[in-house]
């Protein structure tokens, strides 16, 4: 017989939230009808579902508010990363609450059924009861992850196979980065699955993803005498890890002057880029492994135009299933981060034009792209532009700031720093420009 001793249990930080409490499954009265505290339930609901999507605070308040305004209350909501305070009145009275998510992640397929379920909610739930709505909630929250570790690990081999060629790689960097970052980013989504810490997460998949890259470049160099030189790619087997998501979303809320949220996701991101750098870092001086350039390859204009475009795509597109996408939203992204991020890149080899600026006018491009696909298709915007332009996110550059940085190389570490922090700065400026001039009720701050 098995026993469980009380110190193999791990009692929850988070107390879960028991929302059908807030309704009573004998009583069919519409929401509209019902009691304040049951509506406030179900805007408090809505908005941290879309908090724990990944979506921005403007994106999150907005939903709050439309539901409100069906249901005939007012609300006024203080958004973070990970926690909602909010207020609803009547008129009469009064229901404030607080909510708090134990984790932070990216979900594009459940942030677009909860879209739906707020652009429908007048034709299909204000009629209905606060017990089934919760009720269809509790369908739209089961909406975990639509592909299974292993495949997420191929989605990440593919991004960062694509990264590495972007980059500057050949086929033998395109390939260890391929192997390393699908092993790595397949680690990541087991411990993940297990709620293991953000810290553990990070350093175990960073580690694996780079250990693979060497050992499988050392086998190179034995069979098919390769040469060392290209440990140059060793950094992009672990650009996986680099959150794209909450830096452009910091930016957008930023723009808004969401200030917590924005400050909250920026912290967030640099957690993630400092813990993952510094044990690239470390891993590099244990097996002497350097940032050196690419070996130069020698290609046609006209090659040089083609395989960017399909290395974007694919970058693209396996960043997107990473987000747990759905392929056709995958897809269209892919489509659009294809173009963008090889304009930026031939702006820079032919035109000489600052990265910076270049990565502006991509952003902006995709921005400009996904507003068009939304009237379209009805995506999510935010759910195909944040894809399309993370494959621009300066991964290699962070990393060899933080390398120079540690070896004490300061005006070399400045310099790539500073790069990347321009960069960094110029995508979510290309977006928030693109949605100011395609969204009108993005130009106001009201």
């Amino acid at each position: 017989m098995n026993t469980v001793t009380n110190q193999s249990i791990i009692k929850k930080n988070h107390m879960d939230i028991l929302w059908h409490e807030y309704a009573d499954q004998t009583d069919n009265t519409p929401i509209t009808k019902a009691s304040l505290s049951a509506k406030a339930s179900v805007v408090g609901r809505v908005g941290v579902l879309m908090l724990s999507c990944g979506t921005g605070a403007w994106r999150v308040r907005s939903s709050m508010n439309e539901l409100s305004e069906l249901m005939h209350i007012t609300c006024t909501v203080d958004i973070g990363l990970m926690s909602i305070h909010y207020t609803c009145f009547d008129g009469e009275s009064s229901f404030s609450q607080s909510l708090c998510l134990t984790n932070t992640g990216v979900n594009t397929s459940q942030l677009n059924r909860l879209e739906k379920f707020v652009s429908n909610f007048s034709q299909k739930e204000l009629s209905q009861s606060c017990e089934k709505i919760h009720s269809a909630l509790d369908e739209i929250e089961e909406i975990h992850a639509l592909y299974s570790p292993t495949t997420l690990g191929v989605a990440a081999a593919l991004a960062c196979g694509a990264f590495t060629f972007l980059l500057g790689g050949g086929i033998v960097e395109m390939l260890c980065a391929f192997v390393g970052a699908g092993i790595g980013n397949f680690i990541r989504c087991k411990l993940s699955k297990h709620h293991l810490t953000l810290f553990l997460c990070i350093i175990s998949s960073v580690s694996a993803a780079c250990l693979t890259y060497t050992v499988l470049l050392k086998v190179l160099e034995i069979i098919f005498a390769v040469r060392l030189q290209h440990e140059a790619g060793y950094i992009c087997s672990m650009l996986f890890i680099i959150p794209g998501f909450p830096f452009i979303t910091s930016g957008i809320d930023l723009a808004k002057l969401d200030m917590r949220s924005g400050t909250e996701r920026l912290m967030y991101s640099l957690i993630i880029i400092t813990v993952a750098t510094m044990t690239a870092w470390i891993l590099a001086m244990l097996l002497g492994l350097k940032p050196l350039p690419f070996l130069p390859m020698d290609l046609a204009l006209w090659q040089w135009i083609l395989f960017r475009l399909l290395a974007s795509f694919c970058g693209v597109f396996g960043f997107s299933i990473m987000f747990n996408s759905p392929r056709r939203l995958a897809t269209a992204a892919g489509l659009i981060g294809a173009l963008s991020n090889t304009l930026r890149l031939e702006l820079i080899d032919l035109v000489n034009m600052p990265p910076a600026a270049a990565a502006f006018i991509g952003a902006f491009l995709a921005g400009l792209l996904a507003s068009t696909l939304k009237g379209v298709a009805g995506y999510p915007r935010i759910s195909i532009t944040v894809p399309s332009i993370v494959i621009m996110v300066p991964g290699l550059y962070l990393y060899k700031g933080f390398y120079n940085l540690g070896i004490m190389s300061l005006s070399t570490a400045a310099s790539w720093l500073a790069s990347a922090l321009l960069i960094i700065l110029a995508l979510p400026l290309g977006l928030i420009f693109a949605r100011i001039l395609t969204d009108r009720t993005f130009r106001y701050c009201t």
